[in-house]
Order: structure tokens, then C-alpha cells, then sequence
């Protein structure tokens, strides 16, 4: 497989091939609905809680310039950055759960991944050409967003993505950087957010190591907690730190043999980018302390769980009554599985349009 080829031609233009992924991803409809589907927090609660969007153009920046201070291709990351939320549902990772759930309770026993979700609409589900489905991106980016978890052998993978992919070799660099920036990005806006909106408080989150050694160069500043440029110094330091780590323990590990490289480092191999144990050790600690004081605070489980009951009725009724879909959706019922049908559906909604969608089929309005 090399990076830059595609299933099918394309006509040379005045861009590399990288980015004209990162074009076409941008221009289709699910990029923009990202704009109003739920990272963590109900988009609609507040106008500056993060969306997926905006979670999306973060973890783009924070991937371009990890990319860029190692050496590796800054618009494949971008691209892969862009694309890697395509395939959420609404209401975050709890409609994701509840799709899920439901798909398998309909007997699809794969049921529903929202990263496999993200390969589907740029290869099958957004229709932008005549001649074939998806955005006929490059195999780099397919890879970049196939494996955006490990393990990459999953269930629902067939022997023809082990076959173009390889599913026993780790993807290129720029995609391991993209797992890293979006787990900076969620983590470093998720304090932000929760800060802003009073649902935690640093007392919450200071028995971390990592929050303790970031507040202690904020206050060296001469910034006192609780004001809103202590939150804004904290959060800028935090990413800084993680980015410039990141950086300097993956440097050393780097292939010499150029810059994207793909299907050549066995998975059983350690990841070259990669954060010291003692970092990685400390950052899952602060990811299972958020767990605890942020995503189990009331105001966000109450949210998401009248998200979850949406996406669950709306399966039901979809399934019950296929009349019920829009035409090009029931349509396809005639040649696919009415569960994968609906699922797709509700998977590329909004979140205000399947709770309007919600209300109208449920006489709420």
C-alpha cells in the first residue's frame, strides 16, 4: 500500500494529496454537524462549552504542531485530526452506548463503533461523486482514522481492511500524534469547561500530580486560582507541557526511513510516539479523577441520559415504522438491514435534530 494512493484516480491539482483529504473532509455535511453535536456537555447548555467541532479544530492545532517540531507530515495529521469524530453520534459517547446497545439488542452483533462509524461516512456514507462512494481519500488518511484505537483487529473488521491496512502494523506517525492531541485536547477543554461553569473546582482536581505541577507555574505567575486568567494560564501551560513531553520522549524513538510511513511498525512493537511511563502513569490518574468529579457530576448525567433515552426511542420508532425515515433512508431498507439503516441515520444527527426529530414523532411539542 503506499500512503498517497486512492481506490480510485484523481486528477492531479495544485495540491498535495494530503491536502486535498483535509479539503474534502471540511466540505462534507458531517463535518459540519459536528458544530452542534455534544463532546461532554449539551451544546445548547452554554455558548462556551466545546462542541465536536471545536474539539476537532483543537486537536488539529495541538496535532500540526506536534507533527511539525518532529519532523513528520503537518496536513495528514491535520486531516486525520478533522476527520477522527466524523462517525460520533449525538449527546457524545452515551448515544454512541445507547446505539450500540440497541443495534445489538436488534441481533447486529457488532453493533455500533463510532470510529469504524467516522471510516464508513469518508468511504461509503457521504456521497459526493458520481462514480463511486465516499471521499476517495488516500490510504494514509483511511488508515489514520481506521486505527484511531488500539487494538486495531476488531470484530466488524473484515479480512479485505486487514488486506489494505494491516491490521497487526501500527498506523503512521502523523496518526499516533493525532491519538495523543486528542486526548490532550479533551482532557485540557474538559477542566476548562468544568472550571467555567462551576461544576468542579481546583481543590477537585489538585491531588493530581500533573494539575499540582501546572497550577504551582501558574501561581509562580503571580495568578491566584479561581480567577479567569489563572484558568486561561493553566490550561495553555497544560497542553504546553504535555506537547513539548510528548515531543521530547518520542523524539529519540523516530524512524529514519522518512516521514509517512505506513504498515511498516508491528503492532506488538512499543508505539515511537509515546509519553514517559511516569507522565502516562500520571495522566491516567488525572483521566480517572475527571471520571470521578466531572463526568459523574449530576448536572452532565442527567443530560445524557435524556440524550440516551432520544437516540433509544428514536431507534424504536424508526424500527417500528420505516415510513417514519426520510425517502433516501427508506429506500435503502429495500437492500440493507433496517437497523444499520436507522443507526446510520441517527448517527450522523445533530443533537438538536433528533431531539426536534424526538418531539415530533412523540407529540412533545
Amino acid at each position: 500500500m503506499k500512503c498517497t494512493e486512492r481506490f480510485y484516480p484523481a486528477i492531479p491539482d495544485f495540491r498535495d494529496p494530503f491536502a486535498r483529504d483535509r479539503d474534502r473532509v471540511i466540505h462534507t455535511s458531517s463535518f459540519r454537524r459536528l458544530e452542534y453535536k455534544t463532546q461532554v456537555f449539551i451544546n445548547h447548555e452554554g455558548d462556551y462549552f466545546r462542541t465536536r467541532l471545536t474539539h476537532s479544530l483543537e486537536v488539529s492545532q495541538i496535532a500540526r504542531a506536534i507533527a511539525n517540531a518532529l519532523g513528520c507530515h503537518e496536513t495528514l495529521a491535520e486531516t486525520i485530526a478533522l476527520a477522527h469524530d466524523l462517525g460520533h453520534t449525538p449527546f457524545g459517547h452515551v448515544g454512541g452506548d445507547m446505539l450500540d446497545l440497541c443495534l445489538k439488542q436488534s441481533g447486529n452483533p457488532h453493533g455500533f463503533e463510532h470510529n469504524f462509524q467516522s471510516f464508513r461516512v469518508v468511504t461509503k456514507l457521504e456521497k459526493r461523486y458520481a462514480q463511486f462512494d465516499g471521499l476517495n481519500l488516500t490510504f494514509a488518511t483511511l488508515e489514520g482514522i481506521l486505527k484511531h484505537s488500539y487494538p486495531y483487529r476488531k470484530p466488524f473488521l473484515t479480512e479485505w481492511h486487514d488486506e489494505i491496512f494491516g491490521l497487526d502494523f501500527h498506523p503512521s506517525l502523523e496518526a499516533m500524534i493525532v491519538d495523543y492531541a486528542d486526548e490532550i485536547a479533551y482532557l485540557s477543554h474538559d477542566i476548562d469547561d468544568g472550571l467555567q461553569y462551576g461544576l468542579i473546582t481546583f481543590d477537585d482536581i489538585l491531588e493530581s500530580e500533573l494539575v499540582a505541577l501546572i497550577d504551582e507555574k501558574v501561581h509562580a505567575e503571580g495568578l491566584e486560582r479561581g480567577t479567569k486568567l489563572h484558568r486561561y494560564r493553566f490550561v495553555g501551560m497544560f497542553i504546553s507541557h504535555l506537547v513539548t513531553e510528548l515531543i521530547a520522549s518520542s523524539r529519540p524513538n523516530l524512524p529514519k526511513e522518512g516521514k509517512v510511513l505506513c504498515r511498516t511498525i508491528p503492532a506488538k512493537e512499543p508505539k515511537p510516539i509515546r509519553l514517559t511511563k511516569t507522565l502516562e502513569t500520571q495522566v491516567k490518574r488525572l483521566k480517572k479523577l475527571m471520571f470521578e468529579k466531572l463526568y459523574r457530576h449530576e448536572r452532565i448525567v442527567s443530560k445524557m441520559y435524556a440524550g440516551k433515552e432520544c437516540i433509544k426511542k428514536l431507534y424504536e420508532a424508526f424500527m417500528e415504522d420505516q415510513h417514519l425515515l426520510p425517502k433516501e433512508y427508506k429506500v435503502q431498507c429495500e437492500t440493507r438491514k433496517r437497523e444499520r439503516v436507522v443507526a446510520d441515520y441517527i448517527a450522523g444527527m445533530s443533537d438538536r435534530y433528533a431531539l426536534k426529530r424526538y418531539r415530533e414523532i412523540y407529540g412533545l411539542e
